[in-house]
């Protein structure tokens, strides 16, 4: 089986350790949100794709793992409700009846198969060349313990959003569809956080040390991400990351 699919809508730069700016403005390729489980079978080879995209520099490349898979037999340790939330909305905005692992979304605009490379590539090219990519630029750095966030000038609206992620994991499934199987799991989001909007205008954002939550973890993206009228996950229109700390 190719993808694993559930039916039904509910509602709902890199840095080394330094902590220098973030890509040294360099904009991104693009912006590639996977959805995965440890619980289901058709997962492995798109997360060992997305390590692929996880350890390269010019894309941002963050995981969701969700947990309605966790009834065949194995909680996923890295799943949680809010990123399952996460795809469900994104489902509504792009006009779906369903939810699939492993399923990718590029730039907040379309979807495909999270194993398939070559798809998310070529998406990817191909927004980029309809003015469809990141066309907003977004820098980021730690300062003093501050995270400072820079974004330039564009046009609509939009929410300034941290995705803050654990960078690399090592998980032994031991129960399940992938019983015995032992994977590395890259830029796993384990909280997301609105921190501002944007409407158009150049904007700079400082978030003091009490509300920025985890840097004991490795790292976080700031997404400059559109909404529909329902308030849903819509275009990406900048991005950048971070990381606190490599681990290897």
């Amino acid at each position: 089986m190719a993808w694993r699919v559930l039916k039904g809508l509910v509602m709902t730069a890199w840095l080394m350790p330094g902590l220098a700016v973030a890509g040294d403005a360099k904009t991104p390729r693009g912006v590639v949100e996977l959805f995965t489980s440890q619980g289901c079978a058709s997962c492995p080879p798109a997360d060992a794709a997305f390590e692929k995209l996880a350890t390269r520099d010019d894309i941002v490349a963050l995981a969701y793992h969700v947990d309605y898979w966790n009834y065949l037999g194995w909680s996923d340790t890295l799943g949680s409700k809010e990123n399952t939330a996460r795809q469900y909305a994104y489902a509504r905005a792009l006009g779906r009846s369903n939810v699939y692992t492993p399923q990718a979304v590029v730039n907040g605009r379309e979807h495909m198969n999270g194993a398939d490379l070559p798809t998310i590539s070529d998406r990817m090219d191909g927004m980029n060349r309809a003015g469809n990519g990141l066309v907003v630029p977004v820098t980021a750095a730690m300062k003093g313990g501050e995270l400072d966030i820079a974004i330039g000038e564009g046009t609509g609206r939009a929410n300034v959003v941290i995705a803050y992620f654990r960078r690399e994991q090592t998980v032994e499934v031991l129960k399940g569809e992938n019983k015995g199987r032992k994977a590395n799991y890259w830029n796993a989001v384990y909280d997301l956080q609105t921190v501002g909007m944007w409407d158009g205008t150049p904007l700079e954002l400082t978030l003091p040390a009490s509300v920025i939550k985890g840097t004991e973890k490795d790292g976080c993206a700031v997404l400059l991400q559109s909404a529909d009228e329902r308030g849903a996950p819509a275009a990406i229109l900048g991005a950048t990351m971070l990381v606190y700390h490599e681990t290897h």
